[in-house]
């Protein structure tokens, strides 16, 4: 099987960066006319998925917006994960889980393995317990030609005290921000000679709307990291800022609009993906 980095970098390449976010929020659903139900994230999650099929590469679910409906929520999913994955698209779970040991590796086995109900090609993780304690899930992805994205720059405010403060350790005596140490993290797991000119299978998440040389995100630290870019669209950046705002990283940024998409609700979405990935150079499928 071709690696992930390789199958984002030929999905980047066929139909531009744009990623459409599957977020059944219950405003959401509302506007498409539709309960707030496992049944109506199932519609609106395969809605999308259909819309989304030969125009862009990437989907990114909210896994949040299925899980609070509990077991019928997850199958719901598992429906959506399954009909993006026969559409030919990536999909990443957007699941943040982060933890240790025994716990990781079923997150990592939940979401990475093949034959999984939940399968997915990537998912999200947090490495605030450590990016050591990632290590099982990070092998898993690899060993399944799978990825995963690590939370290193986010877009919400609370964030920046956090993923800006400095870490000074025997490694980098003259200190780096926790961003930044991520991003050297992942870089290390990139730097395989199996990926040597091509995107590596571990990615960082790397909000459009911050200044990421606040948090210590040289073009440097980014190099052969696939990059999931939430922040476009609703929350700000427009896709003619990618070049200014990743410079010579554009190139490997996924950039993820999801409300700016979904609010044109079931009738108008396809259209709407159209649109936004032509404003980024894509639709080129």
């Amino acid at each position: 099987m071709t690696s992930f980095g390789a199958r984002v970098e030929k999905a980047l390449t066929t139909f531009g960066p744009l990623c459409v976010g599957i977020d059944p929020h219950e405003s959401l659903l509302r506007e498409w006319g539709v309960d707030a139900s496992p049944d109506g994230a199932r519609f609106f999650g395969l809605r999308v998925v259909e819309a989304a099929a030969g125009t862009v590469g990437i989907v990114k679910p909210q896994v949040a917006f299925f899980e609070r409906y509990g077991s019928a929520g997850f199958v719901a999913l598992e429906a959506v994960l399954d009909a993006a994955r026969q559409a030919g698209l990536i999909v990443i779970a957007d699941a943040k889980r982060g933890d240790i040991g025994s716990t990781m590796d079923g997150y990592a086995a939940a979401w990475l393995e093949p034959g999984s109900p939940l399968e997915s090609d990537a998912v999200t993780v947090s490495p605030y317990l450590g990016t050591g304690s990632l290590r099982a899930t990070l092998t898993t992805a690899i060993r399944n030609d799978k990825g995963a994205f690590v939370l290193a720059a986010t877009s919400n405010p609370e964030a920046f005290a956090l993923q800006s403060a400095q870490v000074v350790d025997v490694e980098a005596p003259d200190g780096h921000t926790v961003a930044e140490r991520i991003a050297r993290d992942v870089g290390v797991w990139n730097a395989s000679p199996a990926f040597d000119g091509s995107l590596g299978p571990i990615g960082l998440v790397v909000g459009a709307t911050v200044d990421r040389a606040a948090f210590g995100l040289t073009d440097a630290a980014l190099r052969g990291a696939p990059i999931l870019a939430p922040g476009f669209g609703a929350q700000g950046a427009e896709p003619g800022e990618l070049a200014r705002l990743f410079g010579p990283a554009a190139p490997q940024v996924i950039a993820s609009e999801s409300r700016s998409i979904l609010s044109a609700g079931p009738g108008g979405i396809a259209e709407r993906i159209r649109e936004r990935a032509a404003m980024y150079g894509g639709d080129r499928g």
